[in-house]
C-alpha cells in the first residue's frame, strides 16, 4: 500500500523545473504513483468563454511522480524520509526520520 504521502501533506519537490518548491498535496493516486501539488508541474490551458465562464488563460496542476517528492517534517520543517512506527493495539503511524517526530496524530 501507499503509506508514505497523504493527501493534505506538505512536500519539497527533488527534482525537475520546480526543484526546491514546497506545496501541498491536493490528490494522490497511488496506482499509478502519481501525485498532484498546489502551484507545481503547473499547465496553461486556454479555455473558450461559455455561459459558466468569461474565457481566458487558466492554470492547472498536473500529476508529478511520488519519486521526486520529499515529506517535509511539520516539527524540524526539512525534507525527511518517513518511518512506519508501531504504536499499542497494531496501530501505525508515519514518523520523521530526522527527529522521529510522529507525523499522523494518533
Amino acid at each position: 500500500m501507499f503509506k508514505r504521502l497523504k493527501k493534505g501533506d506538505t512536500v519539497m519537490c527533488l527534482s525537475g523545473k520546480d526543484k526546491g518548491k514546497k506545496g501541498k498535496i491536493l490528490n494522490v493516486s497511488p496506482d499509478r504513483g502519481r501525485i498532484v501539488v498546489e502551484k507545481m508541474n503547473v499547465a496553461k490551458k486556454h479555455q473558450r468563454p461559455s455561459r459558466e465562464f468569461q474565457g481566458g488563460i487558466v492554470e492547472k496542476p498536473l500529476p508529478i511522480s511520488a519519486s521526486k517528492l520529499m515529506l517535509m517534517c511539520p516539527r524540524c520543517s526539512k525534507p525527511t524520509r518517513v518511518a512506519l512506527k508501531k504504536l499499542e493495539g497494531d496501530k501505525k503511524v508515519r514518523a520523521c526520520k530526522r527527529c522521529s517526530e510522529m507525523i499522523d496524530k494518533a
